[in-house]
């Protein structure tokens, strides 16, 4: 028996003001895929994953959770949904003015009826599995930009999620925090059995972790498959963007910049 998509997304278009952002995204996500959307800066890789996790309405098309098509729910009818989400934002997003233990257990305290003695425990277990044991009173100002990812994401992970959506999970890393950050994804993937969507432009992280990617060019999916499928495109887009090859109308501007710098120098 076929399994069903556990996210969909059907002729998704979406306006900022007259400018198009999303422009009619199609895409199926299947229980326990991790997918990875990917493509460089201002092509909607944000934006869409606003949409998916209910932050943002589009100006037509539908979004289906578990079944459900989310465009159409109230906020109230949302916190459901959102209770078996897990999101981990770009930079973070941990309260500042919240010990590190304060700010996993926000969202038990805030969506369940579980005694404080409980949701200590379980947040000490979160920690641990994010290898944060023993954090739990350190203030977020005290860790390191890898620490805060890996609190952020024992938060993310504190009410089980069935679903765990990640923006630019290794940005502003150095490479080999950015690569332990990685694996731990994987890691919690493996033992909490979760569908997973990660936004980047990473190339090295969707290597490592995606089972399809999704690749963005101006608001649209031109290229959805493995890694190997995408390497192995005839698509120029998609070549340009596995082999890290600039666009020659940018050459073209630089270059016209700098011979202007090096007039100007001569003066």
């Amino acid at each position: 028996m076929n399994k069903k998509p556990i996210i969909e997304i059907k002729d998704l278009v979406t306006y900022y003001g007259s400018r198009k952002v999303l422009d009619g995204i199609n895409l199926q996500i299947m229980p326990g895929e991790t997918m990875t959307i990917l493509g460089r800066s201002g092509c909607g890789k944000s934006t869409l994953l606003r949409h998916i996790i209910g932050l943002s309405k589009p100006s037509s098309g539908k979004i289906f959770l578990k079944g459900q098509d989310i465009t159409i729910l109230t906020e109230n009818q949302m916190l459901s949904i959102r209770r078996k989400i897990g999101m981990l934002f770009q930079g973070g997003a941990l309260f500042n003015s919240m010990p590190v233990g304060d700010n996993v257990a926000l969202p038990l305290r805030e969506h369940t009826e579980l005694e404080d003695s409980t949701i200590q425990i379980m947040t000490r277990m979160k920690l641990d599995q994010v290898g944060l044991a023993g954090f739990e009173d350190f203030m977020p100002a005290q860790l390191s930009g890898g620490m805060k990812k890996r609190a952020a994401l024992a938060r993310a992970i504190a009410m089980d999620p069935d679903m765990l959506f990640c923006d630019e999970p290794s940005a502003g890393l150095d490479p080999i925090v950015a690569v332990g950050i990685d694996h731990l994804i994987l890691k919690l993937k493996k033992a909490f059995q979760m569908t997973i969507v990660i936004v980047t432009h990473e190339l090295a992280s969707v290597f490592l972790i995606a089972d399809r990617v999704a690749l963005l060019d101006e608001g649209r999916i031109i290229a959805l498959g493995t890694v190997e499928e995408l390497k192995n495109s005839t698509n120029k887009k998609v070549q340009q963007f596995f082999n890290r090859i600039p666009d020659p109308e940018k050459i073209d501007k630089d270059s016209y910049l700098n011979s202007l710098v090096g007039e100007n120098n001569k003066l």
